[in-house]
């Protein structure tokens, strides 16, 4: 068998066996692949594509490409929950205290933020002393004392992958359907849970554009799940708008710790009560929505989900009392309140817009070795169906940078539109996929 062959194989439009594809990652593993070579490859399954099938054998060849988490010994009822990358979206951190204060033990593997999503890593390490480096070992006795473990992903976890996307980045070849299923699944099964949600979102902040490719990548990564024997639950959500009213590392912190609190209303608090819900139905804990939403609001209303996050602060090192007093973040050292030049009903806001503006001011990175500013951010002061009178705050700028706050400005001023009428209200989850 050469690599050779199975680049011509598939640029012909062939199928690949099980044993041709762990042979290409075999070989991409142990150098006898070529960057040049695997790449050819790539392109030639962006054009031509990869059967459900195919796609399977990638996944299990990238798992095995590496270590995978046993959580079994833990409990059977281990949850895992995925983004594939929105603006604001902080659900990671309302979620998984909540649902660790409910008994089911969560592991969770995130990522740095890269391009104009936020990364829940970042937004964790703007908590002081914080620590995300934790390892296999480290994790599982975590989730074994405390119910609870939110790390960076490690290079010991399908290796191959990350390998891949390394070409795929540099090859104009990530928005591949088969190529992000199969890059997905395979993190979440290598993390060790057997219960994964996915939240698939779609929109300009988001990096599938419409709903209708969104759950065509839903459907093949359910059935993927299938195959391995994994519940896979997708939620097609929408990222037209960003989520919730924090957009930068301390500000969404800070909204979580508010949601935790019980402080919160809006599109991030139903959110969250509608992804812990699924996951009460999932681990069979509840068997109806409503009585799970209302379960998951008592446990905050007692306390126990902030406590639950001041107990995963404490358990990584993180200074706890950021939950009590929020100048123990890092403060930005200017705060400008944006005014509206407009009365009327806020229409819509752009989220690429947002992030942008985001980016620009420091909280956000192009290339995954950049620096970031954990104080920078936006605050939406208005959000979508909000009426807004002329000269009332629209948006805040918290920024470091005088020259960095004005750029921030001039893209966010293009994000709102308003209406004199009230906006229909839309649906955050536009389809349940299991």
């Amino acid at each position: 068998m050469r690599v050779i062959d199975l680049i011509d194989k598939k640029k012909k439009k062939g199928i690949h066996s099980k044993a041709e594809i762990d042979f290409l990652i075999n070989s991409l593993m142990d150098g006898s692949a070529l960057d040049y070579q695997i790449s050819a490859w790539l392109m030639a399954v962006y054009f031509n594509g990869m059967n459900e099938d195919e796609t399977t054998f990638l996944t299990e060849a990238l798992i095995n490409s590496g270590e995978k988490i046993d959580l079994k010994e833990l409990a059977k009822n281990v949850v895992d929950k995925h983004s594939t990358g929105g603006v604001g979206d902080k659900i990671t951190i309302t979620l998984i205290p909540l649902l660790a204060a409910c008994g089911i033990p969560v592991a969770k593997l995130s990522g740095k933020g890269l391009g104009h999503t936020g990364g829940t890593i970042d937004k964790l390490e703007a908590i002081p002393n914080f620590r995300t480096n934790l390892s296999i070992e480290q994790i599982i006795v975590q989730v074994t004392k405390i119910g609870v473990a939110i790390a960076s992903q490690t290079q010991r976890l399908t290796p191959a992958d990350g390998k891949l996307y390394a070409l795929r980045d540099v090859t104009a070849t990530v928005d591949s359907m088969p190529l992000i299923a199969s890059s997905v699944v395979s993190k979440k099964i290598a993390s060790g849970a057997d219960n994964i949600i996915l939240d698939v979102k779609y929109g300009s902040g988001a990096f599938v554009k419409t709903p209708e490719e969104a759950v065509i990548l839903s459907n093949l990564m359910t059935r993927i799940g299938k195959k391995l024997n994994k519940s896979i639950i997708a939620v097609v959500t929408s990222m037209e708008e960003p989520l919730g009213r924090a957009v930068g590392n301390s500000l969404e912190v800070i909204e979580s710790i508010e949601f935790l609190k019980g402080k919160t209303q809006g599109d991030l608090t139903d959110l969250t009560y509608e992804f812990a819900a699924i996951a009460f139905l999932q681990v069979d804990k509840f068997k109806d929505t409503n009585e799970a939403k209302e379960y998951l609001k008592s446990i905050v209303k007692s306390g126990k989900a902030i406590d639950k996050f001041r107990e995963l602060i404490i358990a990584q090192g993180g200074n706890p009392e950021i939950i009590e007093d929020y100048k123990k973040f890092q403060q930005a050292k200017y705060i400008i309140e944006i005014k509206s030049p407009k009365e009327g009903f806020v229409q819509k806001i752009d989220a690429y817009k947002i992030a942008y503006g985001c980016k620009l001011l420091g909280a956000g990175r192009e290339k995954k070795t950049d620096d970031i500013d954990y104080s920078v951010g936006i605050y939406l002061n208005k959000k979508h169906g909000e009426f807004c009178k002329i000269d009332e705050t629209l948006y805040t700028i918290y920024s470091n940078d005088e020259g960095k706050t004005k750029l921030a400005q001039q893209i966010c001023e293009d994000a709102f539109e308003f209406s004199t009428q009230i906006p229909l209200q839309t649906d955050l989850i536009y389809q349940i996929i299991k």
